[in-house]
């Protein structure tokens, strides 16, 4: 078992209205649920970030990261199998999965 990291891009699903709002976070709560035990963090949304170099910073422009979530899982397979319930993909989002390295 190890852990890995999804990278959520795109529409997560930040509705307007309290009532919309409201479904969506219980769509996410939901898939967090079936997940259980294997999400290690859950994670947050994130504002637009910059990307910094050795030229300086620079606001990011296209396809900024949109949030993140830490879950454990068997093998990468098996996290992509989980990543595939994000309430965000049928918005067309996306989700990046990364295996996390254990360090020393």
């Amino acid at each position: 078992m190890g852990n890995y990291l999804f990278v959520y891009y795109g529409d997560m699903g930040m509705a307007a209205t309290p009532a919309e709002q409201k479904k969506s976070m219980d769509a996410w709560m939901g898939w967090f649920g079936k997940m259980g035990k294997a999400v290690v963090d859950g994670g947050a949304p994130t504002k637009p970030g910059k990307i910094v170099s050795k030229s300086g910073a620079r606001a990011i422009s296209a396809n900024p990261v949109t949030g993140y979530t830490i879950i454990k899982a068997a093998n990468l397979d098996a996290a992509v199998l989980m990543a595939k319930g994000c309430p965000s993909i049928p918005a067309d989002g996306q989700v990046a999965v990364y295996e996390l390295l254990p360090m020393p």
